[in-house]
């Protein structure tokens, strides 16, 4: 798995002190960007939490999933979550270790006390000493909130005094952009009051599950206020893969005012599922993947809005009009643009994919931020586009009507068009029948059908 080492430098470590105005629970910064442009230690925001025992108890289920891997936990995970300031609310992301599970908490308008916020993507530092003081927050006194250092430090900071170095995998940067581009495509299929939502989520497990029970896709169904589960995807159904991976959900139950619960048309096949707990001022969503041993980086729903010229260039268009917006309107990127609403929406897509936005549920629309990272290595190391790519390149594809053949090795496979659809001849097809998107083949012939080039062979 290929992968490099990020750099965090921090100015300080985060933590929770005493203060003038009582506590202050100070989350520092690293590097990100801003309207400004590149900052070393961006700031977000300063003023008070509304709620911060369930604040404190959302960014404490944010980091879990940062540190967890829910397959193969016996190796290491921990990356400190990403902050992002839109204007009138603050959200906290983060990634598993297993690329399984996103999570994200919403810190709305009514959640914050304090002047406007600021815009901008960066991570934050959460480390173990700040997470036990987070955890002895019981009570519901003021606490002050400050996201980047203090304003008096801003211009006078000498660097960085706090480094760490993690490493980041590409699986895991494909898996973060995988998992805005599923999220676009789920309905809400159930929403259950607070009551229904305690008692659905404590009866699930804790720990995986063993035996024939743990294996296949499980399914459950709005069923008389509540979720049952069902043997078979049903109409309304939504797959529940590996139910024990919602379990940062119970630090906010006891506060849950209600639970959403979003997904895609059933179809037989098991796949991704958001799980939306609404706090006051607030909302903490897990989003699971197909299946626990399935990360959200091989799901390969990001890779028709990547292989095409025409949606980069629609993409660098629309993304230059971006303004960190909580809330992106395509009609009004449309007018803006001079492009019309479903190319921006393509557009979109593939700025999704880049980790340029993110996708909100509870709002159905996508939200501007940039992550902290090499925006184009999720593009650049998903091997079915690269290996697509040095097909075109190497001219190993020949149109015929609606069939193709590539020659790929010492195979030559068949794929046929239908409409937005292709079929091909390859095992990949035979496992997954485009439920994981298409094979290289078929990228492949997509991308000579619509006339993309390749610069300099592979690129």
């Amino acid at each position: 798995m290929t992968r490099s080492v990020q750099a965090l430098a921090y100015a300080r470590p985060s933590s929770l002190e005493s203060s003038q105005v009582g506590p202050s629970l100070g989350l520092e910064t690293s590097g990100g960007l801003t309207p400004r442009g590149a900052e070393a230690h961006p700031r977000f925001f300063a003023g008070f939490l509304s709620d911060p025992r369930i604040a404190a108890r959302g960014l404490l289920a944010v980091a879990d999933v940062a540190a967890a891997r829910y397959y193969q936990r016996t190796l290491p995970a921990s990356l400190d979550p990403v902050v992002t300031g839109n204007g009138d609310r603050l959200r906290f992301e983060s990634f598993s270790g297993c690329c399984g599970v996103y999570a994200r908490l919403d810190v709305l308008q009514d959640g914050l006390d304090g002047r406007e916020t600021g815009h901008g993507t960066t991570n934050v530092d959460v480390n173990p000493p700040l997470r036990e003081a987070l955890s002895r927050i019981t009570a519901d006194d003021p606490l002050h909130l400050r996201v980047g250092p203090e304003e008096m430090a801003v211009t006078t900071l000498d660097g960085p005094v706090v480094e760490k170095k993690v490493p980041l995998p590409d699986r895991w940067l494909r898996g973060f952009a995988e998992a805005q581009v599923a999220s676009a495509r789920f309905d809400l299929r159930a929403e259950l009051t607070a009551a229904q939502a305690v008692a659905f989520l404590r009866s699930l497990p804790r720990s995986p599950s063993s035996g024939r029970a743990a294996h296949g896709a499980r399914w459950v169904v709005a069923s008389g206020g509540s979720l049952r589960p069902t043997t078979r995807p049903v109409a309304g159904a939504v797959c529940l893969p590996g139910p024990e991976r919602l379990v940062a959900l119970q630090r906010v139950l006891r506060d849950a005012t209600a639970l959403r619960v979003y997904g895609p048309v059933a179809d037989g096949a098991a796949a991704a599922s958001a799980w939306e707990v609404v706090l006051p001022g607030m909302r903490l969503t897990l989003t699971l993947s197909p299946d626990s041993s399935r990360g959200f980086s091989g799901e390969g729903g990001v890779l028709e809005a990547l292989a095409t010229d025409d949606a980069a260039a629609d993409a660098e268009l629309v993304s230059v009009l971006l303004a960190w917006e909580p809330r992106i309107e395509p009609a009004s990127l449309a007018e803006q643009s001079g492009l019309g609403v479903e190319r921006v929406r393509a557009a979109l897509t593939r700025l999704g994919t880049a980790g340029r936005v993110g996708y909100d549920l509870a709002d159905a629309a996508y939200f501007h931020r940039e992550l902290p990272y090499d925006a184009d290595r999720a593009e650049r190391h998903n091997p079915r586009l690269v290996a697509a790519r040095r097909l075109v390149g190497e001219g190993a594809v020949s149109l015929d009507g609606a069939r193709a053949t590539v020659a790929s090795g010492d195979r030559r496979y068949q794929v046929r068009e239908s409409g937005s659809a292709f079929t091909c001849t390859c095992q990949w097809w035979a496992d997954y029948r485009g439920r994981r998107g298409p094979c290289k083949h078929a990228l492949a012939v997509r991308m000579v059908r619509r006339g993309a080039t390749v610069a300099g062979g592979v690129r």
